[in-house]
């Protein structure tokens, strides 16, 4: 295609025609108040042809109080022609036309797939998003749960005549001769189960993941940098300092932001007082309400960005700590032993749902990633040893005491 270049992380930048000056419209998402996180009722896309007329990655950002990470969508050329599609995002108009650019291209959307129950920012696009491709079958991880009451899938917006739930043998699904997949779940969290499906696409040797799997880039992603205020935002050291945009802050700021993401709150930060944050918004440069009115209540100790570094892992394969300590420690047998089924294809990149993609990776560098559930400890309150600080590790030791209470079953144990 023409407008194209290379992107910072690879892949080939696919330009929108008008990508930088798209009507706010085009990008207007009138379904954000189900599920109100910003950027709310707009989403740019960002798409990128990772390998060239074969597999693309439509990119859109999502998070709270201005904590924004990618979300990704996966699309591949069908070898007989068509395309499926693998996570949907906000279909926007936007969106919904970089997608009809590739059709007119490649051929109609035939499978649309949705491989989680969980991850509620993947399940409320999917129904959405299949609606606008009237002739493409849609299926669904087994397992679907809706909150607070069970609906039927009808209700959520899937179209009721064409959606199916994926069935436990792959060679069942009309697009096994190209995809092979694996579930893992349902691992019991009493209230309701956590199910997710990893699809491998044999021809581009690609895994494609949803949550399991991630890989932190040192660098902003391209589609949070397109608006680099939450990374300004988070780049301060107090309320009163002034939001700049330089390179410095842009890594700074994303640093910050990927601390947030998985600890909440990690051990180098402290939050100060209701009353104290108050005092020193008073003496902020910016008191806007995009800015909060001033208020920032963060104090971030010298060693935030050790714990940074420790999080990343030099960018390789990890498991979020979310994942480790809350969900996966719960059913640590079911979740190896899907991994070791993944870690039998012969894949060579990974692309999650979040975070860098694609990820260059082997089998054995994805089976890695699973090895904590290999080191039971019964001293660790989450069962097992991590290769991140147990002190960043402690406000999700503190939900996992409040959910036991009340909610979720302890976490299991080897040994």
């Amino acid at each position: 295609m023409s407008n194209s270049g290379i992107s910072a992380s690879g892949g080939r930048h696919l330009a929108n025609k008008d990508s930088l000056g798209k009507k706010s419209g085009d990008r207007a998402w009138p379904l954000w108040p189900i599920v109100p996180i910003y950027p709310y009722g707009q989403r740019r896309t960002l798409r990128r042809e990772i390998i060239p007329g074969k597999l693309w990655t439509f990119e859109q950002v999502q998070g709270i109080f201005y904590v924004v990470v990618p979300i990704r969508m996966t699309v591949i050329k069908l070898s007989a022609g068509g395309l499926f599609v693998f996570s949907p995002v906000a279909p926007t108009r936007e969106c919904l036309r970089l997608v009809r650019e590739l059709e007119a291209e490649h051929g109609e959307v035939k499978y649309v797939v949705l491989p989680t129950v969980t991850g509620v920012e993947h399940k409320y696009f999917a129904g959405p998003f299949a609606q606008k491709f009237k002739r493409s079958q849609v299926y669904v991880a087994p397992n679907q749960w809706s909150f607070p009451i069970d609906l039927p899938m009808s209700w959520l917006g899937f179209p009721s005549k064409r959606t199916h739930v994926l069935p436990a043998d792959p060679s069942q699904t009309p697009f096994y001769d190209e995809f092979d997949y694996a579930t893992v779940g349902p691992i019991d969290l009493s209230i309701k189960p956590y199910t997710e499906v990893a699809f491998y696409h044999r021809a581009t040797r690609s895994l494609l993941a949803v949550d399991t799997i991630l890989s932190i880039p040192v660098d902003p992603p391209e589609v949070v940098t397109q608006n680099p205020f939450p990374l300004m935002f988070h780049a301060r050291d107090s309320g009163s300092e002034a939001l700049q945009d330089t390179p410095e802050n842009r890594l700074k700021g994303w640093a910050r932001i990927a601390l947030f993401t998985f600890y909440f709150q990690p051990s180098s930060l402290d939050v100060p007082k209701l009353k104290a944050a108050l005092r020193e918004a008073k003496h902020a440069s910016d008191r806007s309400k995009k800015n909060y009115f001033g208020i920032y209540p963060f104090q971030w100790r010298a060693s935030w960005y050790e714990s940074f570094k420790k999080l990343r892992q030099d960018g390789r394969l990890i498991v979020a700590p979310i994942l480790q300590t809350l969900i996966f420690n719960r059913g640590p047998e079911q979740v190896l032993a899907w991994a070791d089924k993944i870690a039998q294809w012969d894949f060579e990149q990974v692309i999650p749902c979040h975070f860098s993609a694609p990820v260059k990776a082997s089998p054995a560098e994805f089976r890695q990633a699973f090895d904590f559930l290999e080191r039971p400890n019964l001293q660790s309150w989450s069962g097992f040893d991590h290769s991140v600080p147990m002190a960043d590790l402690e406000t999700l030791g503190q939900i996992d005491r409040r959910l036991q209470k009340n909610v979720i079953p302890p976490p299991e144990n080897k040994e």
